[in-house]
């Protein structure tokens, strides 16, 4: 990290509220904080796997060891693709594309056929057999590709006949939205690549005409190792504290994972001398993208076991992203904090958990998870643990190239990193 994009990251407006009305104390809670999401945005791409996430995992274990935690790592395979050629070309026109893991290559030689396009029920005006689906995405904040409205008319595509499927992630930013995928098999029965947006117009022109097209995806590919990690504090109180974070994605995910990574980290640091009277599992996944594959091997071997846990946080997605206006053809930069994000909890921390985060946007309306859960909590409260809290969200960069130190928020994932600490003492019965 330069200077002059430190300069360019607290001039965005990240320390603003701060500088403005925060005390001394404030200001000395949030210098760690901001050191560590910067620390895990310069590792760069997070993919599971890869040398950033593999850098990143072995900072936090390190933080944790200095933190006074005995830290075990656990081993497991990953999918990896990395391409040599991902285009579609259709005439003149010509757009990068990104692989949908797990990537089904075509070859150098690329797979052909006419351009149709796929609405977003799955339906074509034309035969799609021997066709390249252009499959023409419903605007969203797409996350994953196993929700039913992305899977659906890809499925369907194929079913028809196509030869290959191109989907446009129509969202917020016209960017490519990446999408979280199973992790042990492809999911198609063919070729399978994301457009953006903003290339999307010529294609879409061409699928009209049922013009000829191109579709290319190849390179490298197969499992690499990665690894998930947990630092314990055992005491031997038999009355378990897990707070678990995943670091990987797709990107750079600076505000998709820095903040939970930060929180988290705060959370460790802290516990470590204000929970006495529990053991201590601080649990971090890899392989979030392959729809929560580090997850599911956690809960194998490194969790705690649920009866011998009092109490399960995981502090999932988006939990301090930057909000936006929107201007035509522009966004600008808000001080304020992305609203769409969830407190999702057991139906008996409702009325704490409203006491505990009022006034912070999105968290200060908590759901029950017996309402609504999504992402890694789904896997703690299958696995039995209770009581449970997660949080979750899609921010307006989530999933794309750009989610960057622009959308970081740094007094929100402060104040958020504090709403921690005080439900995990309550919950606990400790103080904070």
């Amino acid at each position: 990290m330069t200077d002059a994009s430190r300069r360019s990251f607290l001039g965005a407006g990240a320390l603003l509220p701060l500088a403005a009305s925060a005390a001394a104390a404030d200001r000395h809670a949030a210098e760690p904080i901001e050191r560590d999401l910067l620390r895990y945005v310069g590792f760069g791409n997070k993919r599971a796997g890869g040398p950033g996430d593999m850098a990143c995992g072995a900072w936090l274990a390190g933080e944790l060891e200095r933190a006074g935690y005995a830290v075990e790592r656990q081993s497991f395979e990953v999918p990896f693709f990395d391409a040599s050629a991902a285009t579609l070309a259709s005439g003149s026109k010509a757009a990068a594309v990104y692989p949908q893991p797990i990537v089904v290559p075509t070859g150098p030689g690329g797979v052909s056929g006419p351009l149709v396009r796929v609405d977003a029920a799955g339906r074509a005006a034309t035969s799609l057999a021997g066709a390249i689906a252009l499959v023409d995405l419903s605007f969203a904040r797409w996350s994953s590709m196993l929700a039913k409205h992305a899977r659906g008319p890809i499925e369907a595509a194929f079913a028809g006949g196509a030869r290959a499927a191109v989907a446009i992630t129509n969202g917020p930013t016209g960017q490519v939205i990446a999408l979280n995928t199973d992790g042990r098999k492809p999911m198609f029965g063919g070729p399978v690549a994301l457009l953006a947006p903003a290339d999307a117009d010529p294609f879409l022109a061409a699928a009209m005409q049922r013009t000829e097209a191109r579709l290319t995806i190849d390179g490298k590919g197969g499992r690499r190792p990665a690894f998930n990690l947990v630092g314990r504090i055992d005491r031997g109180k038999g009355r378990w504290l897990a707070i678990s974070t995943p670091r990987s994605g797709w990107f750079g995910c600076a505000a998709e994972r820095g903040p939970g990574v930060a929180a988290w980290l705060d959370l460790a640091r802290w516990a470590a001398g204000a929970m006495p009277d529990h053991d201590l599992a601080f649990i971090c996944n890899t392989g979030h993208e392959y729809e929560y594959l580090g997850a599911a091997e956690a809960m194998k071997r490194i969790a705690p076991p649920p009866a011998a846990t009092r109490f399960w946080l995981h502090i999932g997605a988006n939990v301090a992203a930057r909000d936006w206006h929107e201007i035509p053809g522009h966004v600008a930069p808000l001080p304020s904090v992305d609203p769409q994000r969830f407190l999702s909890l057991s139906p008996e921390l409702l009325p704490l958990a409203r006491a505990l985060f009022a006034g912070q946007a999105g968290y200060e309306a908590p759901v029950s998870s017996a309402a609504l859960s999504a992402g890694e909590l789904d896997e703690v409260i299958k696995a039995g643990y209770a009581p449970a809290a997660g949080v979750f969200g899609i921010h307006r960069y989530h999933h794309v190239a750009d989610d960057d130190e622009r959308c970081l928020n740094l007094p929100a994932t402060v104040a958020a990193a504090q709403g921690f600490r005080r439900l995990v003492a309550a919950v606990a019965g400790g103080s904070s």
